[in-house]
């Protein structure tokens, strides 16, 4: 779990991120989350549109990448997710 401190720290850090994974009409698949997790793994800290197409709710995709690649959500912002994973390489230093 993340403090508000280093939410609004990642929040910070991400706000140069563009977003490297959508997700369109279909909804999340498989192939997606295995993508993003290994996105976690390298970068620690990214970001996820939702495109207008995807039927899903924004909230409900969140919780599921969370669950499914053991990532903290920093934030919801309007249609984009940013996760957060530490990983080996610690590439962010939380406060």
């Amino acid at each position: 779990m993340l403090t508000g401190k280093q939410k609004r720290f990642l929040r910070h850090e991400a706000h140069h991120l563009n977003a490297i994974f959508q997700i369109g009409k279909d909804g999340l698949h498989e192939k997606q989350i295995i993508g993003i997790d290994e996105a976690l793994e390298s970068r620690e800290l990214i970001k996820v549109k939702i495109l207008e197409s995807c039927q899903q709710d924004k909230n409900e995709i969140a919780q599921e990448l969370s669950l499914k690649t053991d990532a903290d959500v920093v934030q919801i912002l309007g249609r984009t997710i940013i996760l957060y994973r530490e990983s080996e390489k610690e590439i962010y230093r939380l406060p």
